[in-house]
């Protein structure tokens, strides 16, 4: 990607945008938020498909693997959207069972990261943004190299 394209990728858009969200869920409150946040923008954002991401944290109680963490995210997700009232088409994917396995490797896969390809090589620039792990983001990216210039990766998180 050249620097002219790069430049005006970072520019906030003028109107409303594709967009994905990845979203440790079950870890912490701001989540949530974002994902009802999220939900009630339409007028900036057009939220095609939610992705549970993966997380483990010893203090979490009863967290016992990144797998556990992505699981109850997963249905966290699916209690936010039934607290909002939100249909049952809003696409839900479980994403990535564990964290990326080590440099320049993918996770094993997942519907989410599958979906996400997919979504990015529809037309449209797509916003993906990423409140969690980056495993699924990062495992699409490495399985489908020329989706990244069909995105634009927003990322609060860590590990």
């Amino acid at each position: 990607m050249d620097d002219i394209t790069r430049i005006h990728r970072l520019q906030s858009p003028s109107g409303p945008v594709r967009m994905v969200l990845d979203t440790d869920t079950a870890n912490e409150i701001d989540d949530q938020f974002a994902l009802a946040w999220a939900l009630l923008s339409q007028e900036r954002l057009t939220l095609e498909a939610i992705y549970a991401a993966p997380f483990y944290a010893d203090w979490h109680p009863g967290s016992n693997s990144p797998k556990d963490g992505m699981e109850r995210s997963y249905k966290e997700i699916l209690k936010v959207l039934s607290l909002m009232d939100t249909p049952a088409t809003m696409p839900v994917f479980k994403g990535s069972t564990d964290f990326l396995p080590g440099h320049g490797r993918p996770a094993t896969g997942s519907d989410a990261v599958q979906d996400l390809i997919e979504r990015a090589r529809q037309p449209g620039l797509l916003y993906v943004v990423c409140i969690g792990a980056i495993t699924n983001v990062a495992s699409a990216i490495l399985q489908a190299p020329d989706i990244i210039d069909e995105i634009v990766v927003v990322w609060l998180g860590s590990h």
